[in-house]
């Protein structure tokens, strides 16, 4: 574990959180549902950040483990590492916050997260934490806008993400897409987005779960997939390059 050990991970503020996830994650962007950020210090430093929050569409989420209270679970929806820190830091950190849920969160009973398989990776840290992987499906979540930027399909209708929304609708007005003006309903349907050129960026969105409390495994209501589907589906990615992890482990 090396210096992984000297790492301290505490509770941090979220504008603090939110400047070092703008900085540091793939997308830029930080998750409008984070409410419970996590920092990572090594030599006095941050040097990551683990951000959790209710997911934007809990219904759907919370059924995946049947008679699951409304705020039981939550979900892990951003994580950002810079490179300064050792090896196998992000797993031990991961598992740190997990034990600090534990002790001062006691009725939250399982963590969810998913991997972004079309632009970043296919959930290498999840694995190594002890997550189990429960669906990989083609993505249909993250959309790429004619000018290049990317938004989650969540944050183009969802009525609370109202600042992406407005970025998203302007580009749709300067493109002149049909119906782009059209704000009256409190959310903004995909038809907009289409109409505009928004397309979904091929790849995958891979879900785990982790369960704190382990008695709630038993009431998981979708199947726990071997590690070996994600080859199985040409899901394999790590970094941004579509990479298999049967390549990986070779290299390695």
């Amino acid at each position: 574990m090396g210096r992984a050990k000297e790492i301290i991970v505490k509770v941090i503020p979220s504008k603090i959180a939110n400047q070092f996830v703008k900085k540091w994650h793939y997308s830029g962007k930080v998750a409008a549902n984070s409410q419970l950020h996590f920092g990572a210090f090594l030599d006095g430093s941050l040097h990551g950040v683990m951000s959790y929050g209710p997911s934007l569409d809990k219904r759907k989420i919370q059924i995946l483990v049947k008679d699951t209270g409304w705020n039981e679970f939550l979900e892990l929806n951003r994580m950002a590492f810079d490179d300064y820190l050792p090896k196998n830091s992000e797993s031990r950190c991961i598992s740190i916050s997990i034990k600090l849920l534990k002790k001062n969160a006691p009725h939250i009973k399982w963590i969810v997260s998913f991997s972004d398989g079309a632009q970043c990776g296919d959930g290498t840290i999840y694995r190594a934490s002890g997550f189990l992987l429960t669906g990989i499906k083609k993505n249909d979540q993250m959309w790429k806008a004619p000018n290049g930027e990317v938004f989650s399909r969540a944050s183009l209708t969802g009525p609370k993400a109202k600042i992406e929304q407005k970025k998203a609708l302007q580009i749709c007005d300067k493109l002149g897409a049909k119906g782009a003006n059209m704000r009256d309903t409190g959310k903004a349907s995909m038809e907009i987005y289409k109409n505009a050129g928004f397309k979904p960026i091929p790849g995958y969105q891979i879900r785990y779960i982790y369960f704190i409390d382990k008695s709630k495994k038993q009431d998981l209501n979708v199947p726990i997939l071997p590690f070996s589907t994600i080859d199985k589906m040409g899901a394999g990615m790590y970094k941004g390059e579509k990479i298999p992890i049967s390549e990986r482990n070779k290299s390695a």
